[in-house]
């Protein structure tokens, strides 16, 4: 019983420690985003016809550790993240999820792997297994065009 009052008086503590204005930065944090979107990012017009798709590995390949991947492109050129040239953008492979919100910037983790320096191909390892993996083109800020410039998913199997 003593533990219990013991700990319970250390959270009331701790919560009273925390003032005013670090309740405020924490709303002002979390309320940015909501921000972004209600204000519409504005997204980059892409050239009709313009697609990205995958050199290597086709879909349907069976393929091992490291896995050597080459991006194609048509219509619109590769820059690096930040350049603002028109009819441009970066690639960003998409791993075992599907395509992000399109309004917002492409997130950068695991699943979503960033090539802000104008790269064409890399190589990545991933555990045995089927994998999907797709191209999605984002702009000088990372937000995908509109229309997105997004490739076919293709399947692969990590041997």
């Amino acid at each position: 019983m003593k533990l219990r009052i013991f700990l319970c008086t250390g959270v009331i503590v701790t919560l009273a420690a925390c003032s005013n204005d670090q309740t405020e930065d924490v709303a002002a944090t979390t309320k940015a985003p909501v921000e972004a979107v209600s204000a519409g990012l504005q997204r980059t017009p892409s050239v009709d016809g313009a697609r990205v798709f995958f050199i290597t590995p086709t879909d349907g390949a069976t393929v091992s550790n490291p896995i050597h991947i080459d991006f194609g492109i048509e219509g619109m050129s590769v820059v690096k993240a930040g350049d603002m040239q028109a009819d441009s953008g970066h690639h960003h492979l998409l791993i075992d999820t599907g395509l992000p919100g399109l309004g917002l910037p492409i997130p950068a983790d695991a699943n979503h792997i960033h090539f802000g320096d104008g790269s064409t191909s890399t190589e990545i390892t991933l555990e045995p297994g089927q994998h999907t993996l797709q191209l999605l083109l984002g702009d000088h800020l990372h937000i995908p065009h509109e229309p997105p410039v997004a490739s076919d998913v293709i399947s692969i199997t990590v041997e």
